[in-house]
């Protein structure tokens, strides 16, 4: 009982090697390297643009924020680059699908990356069905209203449990699943068109709206109530919320393995997409909250009502057009991104197979696509915008800067080093080839090395308790202030102490030469991974009862396939493990005698 405790604890902390996905990949079918930097900022932009402005705006403004709603985006937007800066390294030095769970299994272990790729699944799955739900009201615009909808594409409401489901946001799932299986430069092509579309819709919507805004003094400002009318943890709120609309940088990562030069293109393409979202999201929430007071808004079609209010009835439908086109574009990115999380589990052992094949002909995994697809179509038809987002906001919020704490520690070798190890090197190297999962090990002459992990660990362990203390403090309405100062001030002093020995302590080496070298390098460590994890923490306190409730009934399900499922079919349950002082020299021996 006790070996099999130990083997499980084992396991959920053991990574697997770099580029061993490529050699698990021989002989099998490939995804198409034909992704270019235009293709990536296409996809990034046109999967993050969407429901955060068609949609979340009426709803975050009357809600949350008001007329702040800006900084509302701002604040998410800052959160969202810290995360991004990670995700940029990360992506360079490992370039292969499966994102942050990719990562997560490198740097971390198997445990933590099969937490990390289930809440992506939610991620994107109910992100992708939140925004086909938005696009019924906008659809209904170009026939008059919601009643005038033809009765296979108009919302109905089922008697007995009073759900308003939706056939038209199943059907247009339905079609950009199909789209997506015909090959990844073809789905690029079309989302570059619909994304063109979009970003010049939201320019006009920001030009003519100030020209209005100007020509009629910006109403929506003059409140008695003030630019904060919920208050500054309103406006933190609001944050938290349309987080949700940031996470298509996370899409473009996810098409590592299909990029021409991921070393260059990735991090250009994740640093230019969400800076291009963060600008349109600002200039069109200004003009909107600034045209109408916040709660005139139209929760289901914000933007096109505001400018219905003033009589440009042209211009609806223009906005409208842009509307469609981003939730399209926005709908295109999460689906696309959803089924290559799957393919990369699957390859881990950690699900079926049959998300892992990839259709020879398109080069695409077809199977688990369509599964993504009829997933996304049904949440669709069911679930409303409101409780979609907040589910992905939680999933985005903490696996967003979950990364940034990777721990470099390494795990000693279970079976200890012998003489005759370097008499083995071929033998080992040989079968070693199928399983390439390596567990570091920590010599016995490496224990100031040894040493310097450990108090990092525990000083990151402090940080991370100085930051939820402090967050839940600050966003916590129950307590006096006098409590509130106090335990935001000497858990200020506690991250302030802990920064101060990370910044003292020499950088792991093994950080400059992990995975592929070159490429972005994230700046500012330690500081910068700190102001993202205590940003995020934050806004993740914001979010309601509610929406944890469902998020951990995602996880319970989750937890149980890893059980039953996961943790027995691993790949590295079949791995050999030795000592990474001969990894080096393993992986050379057995290339020579290869080409031998």
């Amino acid at each position: 009982m006790e070996s099999s405790v130990f083997g499980g604890v084992e396991a959920w902390f053991a990574g697997k090697q770099v580029d061993s996905v490529h050699v698990k990949r021989e002989g099998h079918h490939q995804l198409a390297r034909k992704l270019s930097i235009t293709d990536l900022v296409a996809i990034g932009v046109g999967a993050t643009i969407g429901a955060g402005v068609y949609v979340l705006v009426g709803t975050v403004a009357r809600e949350h924020a008001g007329p702040a709603l800006t900084i509302s985006f701002l604040i998410a937007g800052i959160a969202a680059a810290l995360s991004a800066f990670c995700y940029a390294e990360l992506a360079c030095r490992c370039p292969s699908a499966g994102s942050a769970y990719h990562y997560s299994y490198i740097c971390v272990g198997e445990g933590v990356a099969w937490l990390v790729g289930w809440a992506l699944v939610l991620e994107y799955t109910i992100g992708g069905s939140a925004v086909a739900r938005g696009i019924t009201p906008n659809l209904a615009l170009f026939f008059g209203g919601l009643d005038k909808l033809p009765d296979f594409l108009a919302r109905h409401t089922i008697p007995v449990i009073g759900v308003v489901v939706d056939p038209s946001a199943a059907v247009l799932v339905l079609i950009v699943t199909f789209l997506l299986c015909t090959g990844i430069k073809e789905s690029s092509l079309v989302q570059m068109i619909v994304t063109s579309v979009n970003v010049s819709v939201m320019l006009f919507i920001t030009i003519v709206g100030g020209y209005l805004g100007f020509k009629t003094g910006w109403v929506g400002y003059e409140l008695p109530s003030g630019y904060f009318p919920f208050g500054i943890n309103g406006m933190f709120s609001g944050s938290a919320v349309v987080f949700f609309s940031y996470i298509g940088f996370d899409s473009v990562t996810s098409t590592a393995e299909e990029v021409k030069n991921p070393q260059r293109d990735l991090p250009l393409g994740i640093a230019i997409a969400l800076f291009i979202c963060c600008i349109l999201y600002m200039l069109v929430s200004v003009v909107i909250t600034g045209l109408v007071p916040y709660y005139a808004l139209d929760p289901d079609t914000p933007i096109s009502s505001v400018f219905a209010s003033y009589g440009v009835q042209w211009a609806v439908y223009i906005i409208t057009t842009g509307a469609v086109t981003a939730l399209f574009a926005s709908l295109l990115g999460s689906i696309l991104a959803q089924p290559r999380i799957l393919m990369a589990m699957a390859r881990d052992g950690l699900l079926p197979s049959f998300f892992s094949d990839i259709n020879k002909n398109t080069q695409v995994p077809v199977k688990s696509t369509l599964t993504t697809g009829i997933f996304a179509a049904v949440l669709a038809f069911f679930m409303d915008v409101s409780q979609l987002a907040g589910m992905v906001s939680v999933v985005s919020l903490q696996f967003g800067c979950s990364i940034q704490e990777s721990d470099s520690k390494n795990l000693k070798d279970p079976a200890g080093s012998s003489e005759n190890e370097s008499h083995n090197i071929h033998e080992i190297g040989e079968a070693l080839l199928g399983y390439p999962l390596i567990e570091k090990s920590i010599s016995q002459e490496n224990l100031n090395e040894q040493t310097r992990r450990k108090i990092a660990a525990w000083t990151i362990t402090c940080l991370c308790m100085g930051v939820f203390v402090l967050a839940f403090a600050a966003s916590a309405k129950g307590l006096s202030s006098t409590l509130r100062f106090t335990l935001c001030g000497l858990c200020g002093i506690l991250m302030l102490c802990c920064l101060i020995v990370l910044s003292c302590i020499d950088q792991d080496d093994a950080r400059h030469t992990f995975g592929h070298t070159g490429g972005f390098t994230c700046p500012f460590v330690p500081f910068l991974p700190a102001a993202c994890i205590l940003i995020n923490t934050y806004l993740l306190i914001d979010l309601g009862a509610a929406t944890w409730i469902r998020v951990s009934v995602w996880y319970a399900i989750g937890g149980l396939i890893y059980l039953f499922y996961g943790r027995t079919h691993s790949s590295l349950s079949n791995a050999i493990y030795v000592p990474s002082a001969y990894a080096d020299e393993i992986y050379r021996s057995s290339s020579q005698h290869h080409l031998a």
